[in-house]
């Protein structure tokens, strides 16, 4: 009895999280697109940066020194790829399509388990299963009519949507890159360890990409409101749901967070049509259930 409600907690836990990365994907990120894209990329990761100094800095400082270099580079690839790049990807996608289109590019996301499987081929040498070709080529065409339905691809429309969704599949690349060398550390690190060191990295290179363009000139710009959506984020959809979710992992097996995890795509497209008033059309919302469904295919037996 105990055991199922530790399920439970930990289904709604993994439940919440992705509801709340939806939920920034469509409500809060958007509400920053009048700001330079890196300069919001860092202040998303040194918020929560400076926060988990407050708590536990000191002891992770001290983890961190005693990594090897091995895993200090890999830490750095995540943080590049997952923290930096990702990122940088995905929220210039979020504001090319400026309020429009939002839930594909965040639903065209969901394509980063093909690109992780296919890296950890290639990198980490592990082995793929005979339906993951099958599977990956529907998702991607899947992704395809998502974005431009039945059309011929346009990249410089009034929309950008075809802009958008490259930077969205970049997004789902670097992050899906980020998982297979993830795979290569976290077996010596502590959970706490690999976030804090993930933020730490990240903020770094951020620090420089925003310096060397000149963009701190964007703190003077930044809104009342703008720090408001900022803190929300820091404290809600950025670590506080990443804290969620692997507090919820813990409770629960691969393929049940897998399902939890559609709370990510279905949310998205509610918070999109109550916030937004946008609905996907027929062919797109027939697209969203293939995807989802390729995607927990290829999910499941990778797990």
């Amino acid at each position: 009895m105990a055991s199922l409600k530790k399920e439970y907690i930990g289904a709604t836990l993994v439940c919440i999280a992705a509801t709340l990365w939806g939920f920034d994907g469509i409500v809060l990120t958007p509400r920053l697109h009048k700001l330079d894209v890196a300069y919001v990329v860092f202040i998303l990761h040194l918020i929560p940066l400076v926060g988990m100094s407050f708590l536990f800095g000191k002891t992770e400082v001290k983890n961190i020194i005693k990594l090897s270099e091995q895993d200090l580079f890999f830490y750095f690839l995540i943080a590049l790829f997952g923290g930096s790049i990702g990122t940088l990807a995905i929220v210039k996608a979020l504001f090319l399509v400026n309020f429009d289109h939002l839930t594909v590019v965040t639903l065209l996301q969901k394509l980063q388990p093909v690109f992780a499987i296919v890296l950890a081929r290639i990198i980490l040498k592990e082995k793929i299963r005979s339906n993951f070709i099958l599977w990956a080529i529907i998702a991607l065409i899947s992704g395809y009519l998502l974005t431009f339905q039945f059309s011929l691809p346009v990249l410089g429309d009034n929309k950008n949507i075809g802009l958008a969704s490259l930077y969205a599949i970049l997004a789902a690349f670097s992050f899906g890159s980020s998982t297979v060398f993830g795979k290569k550390i976290l077996t010596n690190s502590s959970f706490r360890t690999a976030l804090y060191t993930r933020y730490l990295f990240t903020s770094i290179i951020m620090f420089g990409i925003v310096g060397i363009g000149g963009k701190f000139v964007w703190i003077e710009k930044t809104t009342e409101f703008q720090w408001m959506i900022f803190t929300i984020i820091s404290l809600t959809t950025g670590s506080g749901a990443v804290l969620l979710y692997y507090k919820g992992l813990a409770y629960i097996k691969a393929n049940v967070a897998t399902m939890c995890e559609l709370c990510f795509p279905v949310s998205s497209i509610v918070f999109d049509y109550i916030f937004n008033g946008h609905l996907l059309s027929i062919t797109q919302s027939f697209a969203v259930v293939v995807l989802l469904f390729s995607i927990y295919k290829i999910t499941k037996e990778e797990n």
